[in-house]
């Protein structure tokens, strides 16, 4: 087996753990198939994992040695990544109880995939945790520490769509019903907005 048994175990145990509790991701994507439905929350789901597979593969590569020596390249990008939270949140605000300007052809889905691949990319605290994270459960005497790597990157993108990817679904069948009542449209939207800009101003404040 290319991986340490032991390590693996660990590895799916914490993860999941990690996975299951609400993050920023899952109250993403919650926010995403609410005003999107089932379809906007998958698709926001599936474009989070997008960037979860380059932070992994940044993670790879070192980039973790590029911040430390360049501080303000993080700063930077988490700088640009808590605005575009905060504009998206203020858009579904200003913007509360309107119908979407996407058709059925599937605009909305684009758009929650690129919006969940923005706003993760956008967050270099999720490659920093990744860099962190992964080469724990990595054994160097094994060997191949690239396929280490793939192995655990792969069931972690896994274990990401399987959880965030049900919570958009569900959200979104919820979120489905409530659009059709006006007044809940708006409180939706503003919850929605309230959301994005709380995960935004946290990005920018937390060093």
């Amino acid at each position: 087996m290319p991986i340490h048994a032991h390590l693996f175990t660990l590895f799916l145990v914490t993860t999941t753990i990690a996975m299951i509790s609400p993050g920023p991701d899952m109250l993403f994507i919650l926010g995403c198939g609410m005003r999107g439905g089932p379809r906007a929350g998958l698709l926001a789901t599936a474009g989070v994992a997008t960037s979860e597979a380059v932070h992994i593969t940044v993670a790879a590569a070192g980039l973790a040695a590029f911040f430390a020596a360049v501080p303000v390249a993080f700063a930077a990008v988490r700088i640009v990544g808590a605005a575009y939270l905060i504009y998206l949140g203020v858009q579904a605000i200003r913007h509360r109880g309107e119908e979407p300007a996407e058709t059925a052809a599937g605009l909305t889905g684009h758009r929650a995939y690129l919006r969940g691949l923005l706003t993760n990319l956008l967050n270099p605290k999720m490659v920093t945790f990744t860099i962190a994270f992964l080469p724990q459960f990595i054994d160097p005497a094994l060997g191949r520490v690239w396929l280490q790597f793939a192995i655990l990157g792969a069931v972690f993108l896994a274990l990401e769509f399987l959880v965030d990817g049900l919570v958009g679904v569900l959200a979104g069948r919820i979120g489905t019903w409530l659009r059709r009542r006006r007044a809940a449209r708006r409180r939706l939207d503003v919850a929605t907005g309230g959301i994005l800009i709380g995960l935004g101003v946290r990005l920018a404040v937390e060093g």
